[in-house]
């Protein structure tokens, strides 16, 4: 069972920038997938942003694309996510994932771990 940890989470006004931190651990095989899902107050989990293991396909939902960015670090088990021009709306409990899916239609989908998740705050 992969272990996930997210850190970076916190408060901002709109308009700033965070950036998101997750790293994998305890794995035998390196996780295929990694990426992003979040939970806004009242509404279902949703996935954000995803990124392969070979770096050659990611995933942005339609709601963060153009202002939030996925990337892999140097070493496999680690992804950010650069979020700028946050907006209100933008404000959730996001939670790291790994072993993902990216179709290539449809939404980023997740059968596997998941983080115990960071808070997000946007507010003025």
């Amino acid at each position: 069972q992969v272990q996930l940890m997210e850190s970076g989470g916190g408060s901002v006004q709109p308009g700033e920038s965070l950036t998101l931190s997750c790293t994998a651990s305890g794995y035998t095989v390196t996780p295929r997938c990694m990426g992003w899902f979040r939970q806004r107050p009242g509404n279902e989990r949703e996935a954000v942003a995803g990124i392969y293991y070979d770096d050659t396909t990611t995933y942005h939902s339609k709601a963060v694309a153009g202002r939030f960015r996925i990337s892999r670090g140097t070493a496999k088990n680690t992804i950010s996510l650069r979020m700028s021009s946050l907006k209100p709306e933008d404000t959730a409990i996001y939670y790291c994932v790994a072993n993902c899916d990216i179709p290539l239609m449809g939404p980023m989908t997740n059968s596997g771990s998941w983080g115990p998740g960071t808070q997000v705050t946007v507010s003025s």
